[in-house]
């Protein structure tokens, strides 16, 4: 009997697993309602989820933003980053508040403190972390290496793509100083034995790229083929997995060839699962296909059934697969809905070859 790591592996490679994996992602509020349900709030054990986090260590030099916040908003964080976080009372929410908004040159961006995270310190024993992960039988995943995110949480969504075409200067100083950030943490990460690196830049939105395609071309493709080459080059086993919501169809064919091993969460509110595995499923495995805008918090347990069935006998064939929720669970979605997800993928995902 394989390992779930092993299974997992096997599933993404298409060698032959002997079942489709299963990963769900639950917010604090599921994750309270788990708690008073099992007494755990273990749940990546209790759904025999295949894979365990490694994070670095906390920092102990935290870099100081006051200067960049002159008139800070009450119940208002500043995350490792510098992004502020203001919280509205509304669950997980915040509003997102941008240090670099109002920078006009490049020597501003060069100048501001990135976090401490390439110390050595912060990478004490994850190495020994990674082995300890495998020999349980789990894969060890890093969430996440982002460019194009973390660049906008600084500068500003609108900001940055503004920058993208009437200030060239801008745009290449910021997302240049994140992607060699980036890349060396992903390299870092992938020389400790890491077996999957989560890559994600949402550039979608429900309908199309929230660029053109040239755009997209021009400034994220290449972000994204240099932090992939590096973690490849550190470690060519390292599965490289890519993470946008929406509708991104008009550039799989390039994610493919920058790198991407693993499609996700390929929502089917915006794409079709089924024609991305008819076009693509040869080159890529998917992560993901159920719907967290739809079927989880609005389908019925059977319809929640149905769907992962489906997934499963079509995305699944073949192997390249993994059953996930293509988001977070939030609270609004039935506790019932994800008993059902997880005895579905149990129930239908089993493969004889």
């Amino acid at each position: 009997m394989l390992t779930p790591r092993e299974n997992l592996l096997r599933a993404i490679r298409k060698e032959n697993p002997e079942y489709v994996p299963l990963f769900l992602n639950l917010c604090q509020e599921q994750e309270n309602n788990f708690f008073a349900r099992t007494g755990s709030r273990d749940y990546l054990s209790y759904f025999d989820i295949p894979v365990r986090y490694i994070n670095l260590r906390p920092s102990r030099h935290p870099a100081d933003y006051s200067r960049y916040y002159p008139s800070l908003p009450a119940n208002t964080v500043i995350d490792e980053y510098g992004v502020g976080q203001e919280s509205h009372g509304f669950k997980h929410f915040t509003k997102m508040l941008h240090p670099m908004e109002d920078f006009t040159t490049p020597e501003e961006v060069y100048e501001f403190p990135l976090p401490d995270m390439l110390a050595d310190y912060r990478w004490e024993g994850l190495e020994q972390e990674v082995q300890r992960i495998h020999d349980e039988g789990y894969a060890a995943m890093f969430h996440c290496i982002m460019v194009f995110e973390y660049t906008w949480y600084l500068r500003g969504l609108e900001n940055l793509l503004c920058d993208m075409i009437t200030d060239e200067e801008m745009a290449a100083a910021c997302l240049d100083r994140m992607t060699r950030f980036q890349a060396q943490i992903a390299a870092k990460m992938a020389a400790i034995g890491v077996d999957i690196i989560v890559f994600g830049d949402d550039v979608g939105t429900q309908n199309a790229l929230m660029m053109s395609k040239e755009q997209w071309r021009r400034w994220i493709k290449p972000t994204t083929r240099a932090v992939i080459q590096a973690a490849k080059q550190a470690n060519p086993q390292v599965l490289c997995y890519y993470h946008s919501d929406g509708n991104i169809f008009d550039i799989i064919d390039e994610l493919i060839e920058v790198g991407v091993d693993i499609l996700n969460p390929i929502q089917p509110e915006c794409m079709d699962p089924i024609r991305i595995k008819e076009l693509y499923g040869d080159k890529l495995a998917f992560w993901g296909t159920i719907g967290t805008q739809t079927t989880m918090p609005f389908g019925t347990p059977q319809q929640v059934e149905q769907t992962v069935k489906t997934m499963i006998e079509t995305v699944g064939k073949g192997g390249g697969f993994v059953a996930a929720p293509t988001h977070l669970l939030e609270p609004e979605v039935p506790w019932e809905n994800i008993e059902a997800l997880a005895h579905a993928v149990k129930k239908y995902g089993k493969y004889s070859w």
